[in-house]
């Protein structure tokens, strides 16, 4: 692949990369192409099972595919237990850095235990394997040992991330029916207090199925602890019920790991569901090829663990590969724009994979801030959740990277798990193109008709074989996950996403096709906003699009019809963008709102966005024939 000449901007690896790197590019490929299911069975059988499987790949109930069928295995155990009896068990497994600058590590072993305590602590309070816990937290250790704890009893985990408000944790409760829900007094992000346990509260009045709440002590302020129900982390930790007896559940490779609620195109959150068993192969060998894993390496995967990023590869992909993984719970910017490159600096990181938000986001503030810092330590960069444009991508290896680390731009979804389209370190690298498909995957750009567009057209990105880290259903609606996924071709899954190909077979993405919205790489559904915004009482009806920003990558931008008696002014305005944040969390909040009389429909009443989205930006809006008025 290196020996073929490419076209365009083209940034090739150094002998020193290549030769350094645990894997040779063709020997992959050619091996995922030549024996697809074996290529994946060896992957799997460098991990623990109870017992092996019989069979790699079960595609007899399409698209509800099944991987390692009849395995037993546990991910948790994986992530700990198989490290204590080598060198592993006192390395360093996660160091933490807080906002306000608190610090703490955990060794494998320490890891491990906490873990295992914490097992206990909720097997206690009733749960049991299948049982879900929905967990609301900011970026502290606490919640990466929430979600491995459960995943060692075979509890089913659904993660809310932070910033989301008292309606989306309600609803994301309510809908997984979650017996307990862990959370924390508060966060801290920019210096300021989220209140987490105060919105764990609210959104509590009205979910039944929770019977208990565990709290973690973060900001020590003062905050309600219902009798009976709140029970804090640390006392529950100093009990005898947080005993050391081991309590590692033996878990079928398809038992259900964890839920995690993505946007979709009507207004209610769908519930992704992964499993134990190919969701770790997939995690474990994708991390392991794209960055490169080596034994002394310290990784950075700057998101949060309430996204697929952070469940993937800042939990699971790392302490699968027995890596040091490091967290750190605030802003990039707080209280320098230096934060970051400070970070990097002082705990020696190697590899750093971010959203290219943030990069824009730190760009802004020129050189000089990551000149004054030590990143030499860097040797691989990454980045996630939107394309990269090139100006961006050229800055980060520039300026973070001094012009000798790859960047591994990667595509992939809470539904894929894992990573898809993406480089490795030997993959000659074309700004702001996420490369090719990781070895094995057959993927593909089609247009309406369901034929490959040529090169250089736009077109329906799609994948067409299953991957063992995919998404099993969605929870309680298999039919959406077929109508969703499967319906539009024949045996293809539908990634939702546009696309082109070049003509060297390098994919680059566009963004969404459907009505989802992503804003500093994180997905909120059009139907959602418009929901958000409808249930204030002067609005009427609403529609919601993404323009282009060049920080967020995109921002919503939001029309209202008003209802009778309300009138336009800036107040009212900014009152809007709130309640938007109060119903959704704060990353939902509208740019702009406009007030308008009325919103272009189709004759079947559906609101045509791109529409509004070619009036907004002031170009053709192609073929309006549907267009009711």
């Amino acid at each position: 692949m290196s020996e073929k000449k490419l076209s365009g901007d083209v940034y090739h690896p150094t002998e020193e990369v290549i030769n350094n790197a645990n894997a040779k590019c063709d020997e992959l490929y050619n091996f995922a192409e030549r024996d697809y299911e074996g290529f994946w069975a060896k992957e799997a059988e460098e991990l623990h099972w109870f017992q092996k499987w019989d069979k790699v790949l079960d595609d007899s109930n399409k698209p509800f595919f099944k991987w390692f069928t009849e395995g037993k295995t546990n991910i948790c155990y994986n992530c700990l237990d198989v490290h204590l009896d080598s060198a592993r068990r006192n390395k360093l497994a996660l160091i933490w850095e807080g906002e306000d600058g608190e610090f703490k590590s955990f060794s494998y072993f320490a890891l491990h235990r906490d873990v295992n305590k914490f097992a206990n602590v909720l097997k206690s309070l009733g749960v049991r394997k299948g049982d879900r816990v929905t967990i609301y937290m900011g970026r502290i250790p606490e919640l990466a040992i929430a979600m491995l704890a459960c995943a060692r009893i075979g509890a089913v985990h659904s993660v809310v991330y932070g910033g989301f408000s008292v309606e989306a944790l309600h609803e994301r409760i309510d809908d997984s029916e979650s017996k307990v829900l862990i959370t924390c007094d508060g966060a801290y992000q920019r210096g300021k207090i989220i209140e987490l346990k105060q919105i764990s509260d609210e959104a509590l009045q009205r979910a039944a199925t929770v019977s208990s709440v565990v709290v973690v002590k973060r900001t020590g302020h003062e905050i309600n602890m219902e009798p009976g129900r709140d029970m804090w982390y640390h006392d529950l930790m100093a009990l005898p019920i947080a005993s050391n007896e081991e309590n590692v559940e033996m878990m079928d490779a398809e038992d259900p790991l964890f839920l995690l609620y993505t946007s979709g195109t009507t207004g209610k959150p769908k519930a992704i569901l992964h499993v134990h068993g190919g969701y770790m192969v997939g995690t474990y060998t994708t991390l392991k090829y794209v960055f490169d894993i080596h034994e002394d390496d310290r990784f950075w995967c700057a998101a949060d663990p309430g996204w697929i990023t952070g469940h993937s590869y800042i939990v699971y992909g790392p302490l699968l590969n027995g890596v040091t993984s490091f967290m750190y719970e605030g802003a990039p910017t707080f209280p320098y724009p230096s934060r970051w490159w400070q970070m990097i600096e002082k705990y020696g990181i190697n590899i750093l994979y971010t959203a290219p938000t943030a990069i824009r986001g730190l760009m802004r503030f020129g050189e000089a801030w990551p000149n004054r810092h030590d990143l030499s330590s860097l040797r691989l960069l990454g980045t996630v959740g939107e394309p990269i444009n090139p100006e961006a991508w050229k800055w980060y290896y520039k300026v973070i990277g001094n012009e000798k680390c790859p960047i591994m731009d990667t595509w992939w979804q809470t539904e894929t798990g894992m990573f898809m389209i993406t480089p490795m370190p030997c993959t000659p690298l074309k700004p702001g193109s996420g490369t090719l498909p990781f070895p094995g995957l057959q993927m593909d750009i089609l247009d309406e008709e369901g034929n490959p567009v040529k090169p250089g057209e736009e077109g329906f990105l799609v994948i067409k074989n299953s991957w063992p880290a995919m998404l099993r259903t969605i929870w309680n609606d298999p039919d959406r996950y077929v109508e969703q996924y499967w319906s539009k071709y024949d045996g293809m899954y539908l990634t939702g996403d546009s696309a082109k190909r070049d003509e060297d077979g390098y994919y680059w993405i566009i963004g969404r096709v459907d009505d989802v919205i992503k804003v500093s790489g994180y997905r909120l559904g059009s139907a959602e906003i418009e929901s958000a915004l409808v249930s204030h009482p002067a609005v009427a009806e609403a529609a919601a699009i993404a323009l282009p920003h060049e920080v967020k990558g995109n921002a919503i931008h939001a029309f209202v019809i008003l209802r009778d008696g309300y009138k336009r002014t800036d107040t009212f305005v900014e009152e809007l963008r709130k309640h938007v944040g109060h119903e959704m969390g704060p990353i939902a909040k509208p740019e702009h709102i406009e007030i308008v009389d009325s919103l272009p429909k189709t004759r079947s009443g559906k609101i045509m966005r791109r529409v509004l989205k070619a009036k907004a930006l002031g170009v053709d809006p192609g073929n309006i024939s549907t267009l009711a008025d």
